[in-house]
């Protein structure tokens, strides 16, 4: 294998061929300057490097192409993969992958693996990886995906050149499995900020003329942070319950879900994550509760008021055991948080048999989201009822934030009643409760 360019990706992209068994020979400017390589690869020059291989790597920037057209007698009939990447897109009126054909038009040029990073070949997490391939000759394209699977990657066939502009966006791409959850969560974040801005601090200022704008900075934080970690939970297993209430309706697992239930489903894992990090950060602001300036002023008022009146407040059992139980869940439901974050984890998960992930992602997911709404409901309890909880007529956040945690663990329970538990796993198994009409219509015929 020769690879043009001495650089990380290069470099990691040799270091990982050798390890495969390749034996391999770079390509530079600077034969004896280029600086450290793979131990066991060769470094020539480019015009002898192209002679010693039949399939070259082209791991360098576009705006240094221009070299390979005095090349073009010592790469006809070579296959070119060209992993180059733009930093925008439309950077250049054609794919780089098709301008390098035109600069070499005797040689294969196969556009690939540019979604492969230096530090993932380095550290050899490619199994199972996806990498997509395009090119006009189906010979080269045979080549390099036969190579590639050997590497532990796994293949899709884009089709001609034309393709290239495609992939070469791909790396572009922003976080593009993120944007939903992340969108969701910015929603929920404004839509609870703003309500408990009216409810807490707008409706102090307007009744009772009290400034309470420093609430702001930390207590109406750590109100929004958990209502959007449990929303966003709940928001990972209600799509499941969906779904299987579609399958006993339809009677079949053959037909897809729609659409927009098929992107949710996709980025439950991502979703999950984001409800972790807001109730990481619920549970750091909660820590810091007792040196905040207003909690420490409101204590010592109280024991100085307890003193001038020479009494002390009475031992409430019920507080007590209602505050205790809403800690104690609030720290089981964190811990199981982060336990189905870490299987989630590929380097965890990947040690779990199927049934283990199973268990965990699915059963423990329930109960963590159980724990974690009855958290809510136990601060709550007392205050459910209460008119002066219910400013301008909108009740706390707390409780919109339990409809949909609420909503999926009924869906759920309801599914696993005995016989709808039943029904749904006969259809899951391929069972349909009526047969396709082709078939009925062969039948008869």
């Amino acid at each position: 294998m020769c690879i043009f360019g001495t650089g990380d990706l290069g470099r990691s992209l040799g270091l990982r061929l050798l390890q495969s068994g390749y034996r391999v020979v770079y390509g530079s400017r600077r034969p004896h300057s280029c600086g450290p390589l793979p131990s066991g690869a060769q470094v020539m020059t480019h015009a002898a490097a192209a002679r010693s291989a039949s399939l070259i790597f082209i791991c360098v920037h576009r705006e240094h192409y221009e070299f390979l057209e005095t090349l073009q007698s010592k790469l006809e009939g070579k296959v070119l993969v060209d992993l180059s990447n733009n930093l925008k897109k439309g950077m250049y009126p054609e794919a780089n992958a098709v301008y390098l054909q035109r600069l070499v038009p005797q040689a294969a040029v196969v556009k690939g693996l540019n979604t492969l990073s230096a530090w993932a070949l380095q550290n050899g997490l490619l199994a199972g990886k996806q990498v997509y391939l395009c090119g006009d000759d189906a010979r080269a394209k045979r080549v390099v995906a036969e190579m590639a699977t050997k590497l532990g990657l796994t293949v899709l066939d884009k089709g001609s050149l034309s393709a290239a502009r495609e992939l070469e966006d791909f790396p572009l791409r922003l976080f593009p499995e993120w944007r939903l959850p992340l969108c969701v969560a910015v929603g929920l974040t404004a839509f609870f900020f703003f309500y408990l801005l009216i409810r807490d601090v707008i409706y102090a200022y307007v009744e009772n003329g009290n400034e309470t704008s420093y609430r702001i900075m930390m207590a109406l934080a750590n109100k929004v942070f958990p209502i959007v970690s449990l929303v966003m939970l709940s928001l990972c297993y209600l799509p499941g319950a969906i779904a299987g209430f579609l399958q006993l309706y339809r009677g079949t697992k053959y037909s897809r879900f729609p659409n927009w239930l098929d992107r949710w489903m996709l980025c439950r894992k991502q979703m999950g994550l984001v409800a972790l990090g807001f109730a990481f950060l619920h549970a750091i602001y909660t820590l810091v509760i007792p040196i905040r300036y207003t909690f420490r002023r409101d204590q010592m008022s109280t024991v100085v008021d307890e003193m001038k009146r020479n009494t002390s407040t009475p031992f409430d059992n019920t507080e007590a055991w209602g505050t205790d139980s809403f800690i104690a869940l609030g720290i089981l439901g964190f811990f199981l948080y982060v336990l189905l974050a870490l299987t989630s984890l590929p380097s965890v998960g990947g040690s779990l048999s199927w049934r283990e992930f199973s268990f965990i992602q699915s059963k423990l997911g329930h109960l963590t989201l159980f724990i974690c709404t009855a958290h809510g409901y136990i601060y709550g309890w007392n205050k459910f009822l209460s008119i002066s909880t219910y400013k301008w007529y909108t009740p706390p956040a707390f409780m919109l934030c339990l409809i949909v945690p609420s909503v999926a663990l009924v869906l759920k329970l309801l599914l696993l009643l005995p016989c709808v538990d039943r029904t749904l796993t006969r259809i899951r198994q391929g069972w349909e409760r009526s047969k396709p009409k082709d078939a009925v219509g062969v039948t008869n015929l």
